[in-house]
Formats: C-alpha cells, structure tokens, sequence
C-alpha cells in the first residue's frame, strides 16, 4: 500500500488570518517502508514572516523571495501525492494550510477520510505523556540530532520512521521469520531467510566468473571451491 508522509511549514498559525505555506515535504512509503522517493518545495508567500515562525523553522521573507508561487507548483504536487492517505503530525493544521491554498487557485480540498494523524496515533498508544516529534524520535530511538530547525522534508523523513514503530510494523517486520517453517541446518533449528519479491540483478560479470576458475585451478587436486563450481 501506498502511503504518503507529508509536513509543511508556514508564516504563522492560521491560515484565515492570511498566514501561508512556505514549505511543502513529502515521502512515499509503500508497504510501511520509505522509497526514497520524495517531494519537497519552498514557497513565495506573498507576504511577511512573523518572527515567531522564523524562530521556528528559520525561513526569512528574502530567502522566499525567489521561490515559487503555490499555483506553479500545485500540479506536481497533487501528482505525487495521487489518491495515497496522508501520514501527517496533527493533519488538520496541515491540511487547513493545503486547503486553503487549494481554494485560492479553486482546486477540491483534501478530503479528510484520507488523513492519517500520527499525533492522534501517538495519544492513544502513549496516554498522558507529550507526543512531539522530538518525543516520539526520542521514544522509538530515531536519531533526531541533526533537527535544529523545523524543515518540512527533514520532518516528514523523521516522521515516516516513527509511523513505521508507532504501528509497529518494523516489529512486525522483523517477525515474519518466526512465523515461517523452521528448517534445520547440520542439526540445527534455524529461520528460512525472507525472499525478495525482486531478486537482485547480478554483479558478478563472466570476466569474474573466469578469474576466479583460474584461481581455483592453483590451489590444487581437491580445493572446496570445486563443490560449487560442481553445483553451477
């Protein structure tokens, strides 16, 4: 299943007093593991930063100046998230800013039966306690060191791992040997290791293949190596 991370940055707290989007990251994670695939943009927002969110996140009005309007980027945008839910911390102030910016350029909003809201998540599993990003990175031991700042990418890249836990699917991950069939190896029990679903292309090439034979070839009449050239 596909699954999108998403974060945002913004000029302030909300977005019917005018405040707007000034970053945009995202990363896809498909069968609860991160592609590598990703999304990230800054944005003009067409007026000034409040100096509390620069002591957030750190983007000045003039380093903005330059980037792009929401309606340049708004089709790319939409095109990497597609029809995925939306893995956001506390969506709804996400989303009101995405919406928002969808209504400007008369665009649907994201529907809310599409978000999934770690922070919520996080409340249930872990009741009467903060739930922060930082908290949680420092709960499931994610490094977060390099964070100094609020960063949309970095964020939703921090994110995805503790959805990952938070879930319990790299638990669920690392079990899946214990429920296969036990075999066993010269007496002993052991786990069947999981199969990729895509094996990898070789890289040993023939030239490495014949090296090696010559190899062989000195180390004289009964080198072990003769048992698996025996098997290829």
């Amino acid at each position: 299943m596909r699954e999108i991370v998403l974060d945002t940055e913004t000029t302030g707290l909300d977005p019917l007093r005018g405040d707007r989007l000034v970053e945009i990251g995202c990363v896809e994670i498909f069968n609860r593991m991160p592609t590598g695939q990703t999304f990230h943009v800054y944005l003009n927002p067409e007026r000034a930063m409040a100096a509390e969110a620069f002591a957030v996140h750190g983007l000045s009005s003039e380093f903005l100046a330059d980037k792009p309007l929401f309606p340049e980027v708004v089709e790319d945008f939409l095109e990497f998230i597609g029809d995925a839910p939306l893995v956001i911390h506390n969506a709804s102030f996400d989303v009101s800013f995405i919406n928002a910016e969808l209504d400007r350029v008369k665009l649907p909003p994201i529907a809310r039966e599409r978000l999934v809201d770690t922070l919520l998540l996080a409340r249930r599993k872990h009741p009467g306690v903060s739930n922060r990003l930082d908290d949680l990175c420092s709960r499931y031991a994610i490094d977060n060191s390099h964070r100094t700042k609020h960063g949309a990418l970095l964020d939703a890249e921090l994110l995805a791992e503790v959805y990952i836990d938070l879930i319990g699917a790299r638990q669920s991950q690392l079990i899946l040997a214990a429920e296969s069939r036990e075999i066993r190896i010269n007496g002993q029990s052991e786990m069947p290791r999981r199969q990729r679903e895509v094996p990898l292309a070789p890289r040993v090439t023939e030239a490495d293949l014949v090296a090696h034979r010559a190899f062989i070839a000195t180390l004289g009449d009964k080198p072990i190596w003769n048992e698996f050239l025996a098997a290829e």
